[in-house]
């Protein structure tokens, strides 16, 4: 049996619609948000779910919570798990960080990759941060089903890691609000992508 990896991004956060870069900025979901973390633990209810991970972060724990409480179990917070910190652009929108930031926002779209705005963190460093963690997870649960309550960019790097895509591809892999992602992890090595973005 595979260790199956219900891999999850929380619901809407109230300013969603903004598209800021929120980072580690403590952001709570919205009444939808809630609704979508309800539809996510009404998708697993039935499954034989052994354990739910979520980052520290309130949008993560909360509906970490949501889907942990439906399923009987108590959410695992893993602060490593957090969403990649863009440290001084943390809030800004996109168009925000090119004013103020003009020489660093130039630098950053010509190395997607390496790039760290001041005080944060390049994807490689996601990357290096996230990765060995997932693996620990997965590891710890052999033959298991197991519900990982994540964010946006860290879902990317997951999957885009799992699949063996170069990182900067992880921009192609679409992560919606409630979205629900499945990997099944077999014993020989190989991984298997069931479903992303469902």
């Amino acid at each position: 049996m595979p260790t199956k990896v219900y891999l999850m991004r929380h619901g809407e956060v109230a300013n969603g619609g903004q598209k800021r870069y929120n980072g580690h900025i403590d952001v709570d979901i919205t009444d939808l948000g809630v609704e979508q973390m309800r539809r996510l633990a009404d998708r697993l209810a039935s499954q034989p779910v052994s354990a739910v991970y979520c980052s520290d972060l309130i949008r993560s724990t909360k509906g970490g919570a949501i889907i942990a409480g439906r399923l009987g179990l108590d959410p695992v917070r893993v602060r490593s798990l957090r969403e990649r910190s863009v440290g001084a652009w943390e809030g800004l929108t996109a168009e925000e960080i090119r004013e103020n930031y003009p020489r660093e926002y130039d630098a950053w779209r010509a190395d997607l990759l390496n790039f760290r705005p001041p005080g944060g963190e390049c994807l490689m460093d996601v990357h290096d941060r996230i990765m060995p963690e997932y693996q620990r997870i997965v590891a710890s649960h052999p033959g298991q089903e197991i519900a990982l309550l994540l964010h946006g960019g860290v879902n990317r790097v997951i999957l885009a890691s799992v699949l063996g895509l170069p990182l900067l591809n992880l921009f192609r892999i679409d992560q919606a609000f409630g979205g629900l992602n499945i990997i099944e992890h077999y014993e020989d090595g190989m991984t298997v992508v069931k479903l992303v973005n469902g």
